[in-house]
């Protein structure tokens, strides 16, 4: 079976518009979160990362009308744009696309939107953004709650794997409305903090709004330096409740075990894992369970929660990306916010960004209704 490949890499953020940029704000620990008190979205005040719009205006590619295009498909497609360009590869019909999303756009049923209703259909996000770049095929939209980004990459491989194509591009992508907002607020779950992942006295959840895109692909003249291979992959739902996560950890601690195994290798030889990390209660204790019955709870961790919030079904997608680079530069990137632990069971979260030689990861997601994904990525070293 050929062996595939994560390539080609970029994240649209508030930390910046490279993933080179913003992988060295999170190597020197710089938050893109902020304070917002906006009576108009939320009574009381929240901390979130934006995009600057005007920004994003700018480096939209001048090909088309930007006024047409909504705010979540400028971010998509400004990402995905410069994949395209980096990577080369010719748009023909062995090229699919898979877009990660929660909600898509979902600004549009806003009172005062320009756009019809009808784009916020998740199916008319992908026909726009097929559209835009002239692809052959019809989008496919993974839109499973907050493991969508690193679900995305898992199918992207087994399209690969079953020949149905040789590249695959993923773009994720979701924004910040006061709809999402309240959603989170009615949990009171937001936290009017910058988040704790992991930590004895967080106080709940941050969201933010990202877009990233990768390369998908079996040929390998077209990783790039930051390349990794996905030896393995598992996706799990514990069926446990709409939007709490199984108390023992079943669907995380099986997705995570089965993603090993078809790795081949072991527990000792994951270098470190990229946890899902929300600060909020149950999702936080939830993980430390599960890493702890498949034996990692001594293996480096880390959440990045910390630098973005939690970008929904961006962020498997995201912190792939941010673990790609991790590898690359050898350097465990700190779980920014973390002090004490506030978990019943042990896990050896990073405090401090620490070179080290790193070869392999494992990307944990976990999201409503009970879904868990984990990926193991092995660092390119050909």
């Amino acid at each position: 079976m050929n062996n595939v490949y994560v390539s080609y890499n970029n994240i649209i953020s508030s930390l910046g518009f490279d993933s080179e940029t913003v992988v060295k704000a999170i190597h020197e620990e710089k938050t893109g979160l902020k304070l917002v008190d906006d009576k108009s979205i939320l009574p009381n005040d929240f901390y979130t990362s934006l995009i600057d719009r005007n920004k994003l205006q700018t480096a939209f590619p001048k090909l088309k009308d930007v006024d047409y295009y909504t705010h979540l498909e400028q971010m998509m497609i400004t990402s995905l744009n410069k994949v395209i360009k980096a990577s080369k590869v010719k748009l023909d019909d062995r090229v699919g696309l898979i877009i990660s999303t929660t909600k898509g756009n979902i600004d549009v049923l806003d009172a005062n939107s320009p756009f019809e209703k009808k784009r916020s259909y998740l199916s008319a996000l992908g026909k726009t953004i097929q559209d835009f770049f002239n692809l052959k095929n019809e989008a496919v939209l993974v839109s499973n709650a907050c493991v969508s980004g690193v679900l995305s990459l898992a199918i992207a491989k087994r399209y690969i794997q079953q020949e149905k194509y040789d590249h695959v591009f993923v773009v994720g992508g979701d924004i910040v409305t006061a709809f999402i907002l309240s959603g989170f607020n009615s949990f009171q779950a937001l936290s009017d903090k910058p988040c704790k992942p992991f930590d004895k006295n967080r106080t709940g959840i941050n969201i933010g709004e990202v877009a990233t895109s990768v390369l998908v692909t079996n040929d390998k003249t077209k990783l790039s330096k930051d390349a990794v291979e996905i030896l393995g992959e598992s996706s799990c739902n514990d069926a446990n409740h709409i939007s709490g996560p199984s108390r023992t950890g079943e669907g995380l601690y099986r997705s995570v075990n089965l993603a090993i195994r078809q790795a081949g290798i072991n527990v000792n030889d994951i270098d470190y894992i990229s946890a899902h990390g929300t600060a909020t209660l149950f999702n936080d204790e939830m993980e430390s369970i599960a890493f702890n019955r498949v034996g990692l709870g001594d293996v480096p961790l880390h959440s990045l929660k910390g630098y973005f919030g939690h970008t929904l079904g961006a962020s498997g997608l995201l912190e792939t990306i941010v673990g790609m680079h991790s590898l690359h530069n050898n350097t465990l990137y700190a779980s920014l916010g973390f002090e004490e632990l506030g978990v019943s069971q042990p896990l050896n979260v990073i405090k401090n960004t620490t070179k080290k030689t790193l070869n392999t990861f494992i990307k944990t997601a976990s999201g409503f209704g009970g879904c868990n994904t984990a990926v193991v990525f092995k660092k390119n070293i050909e």
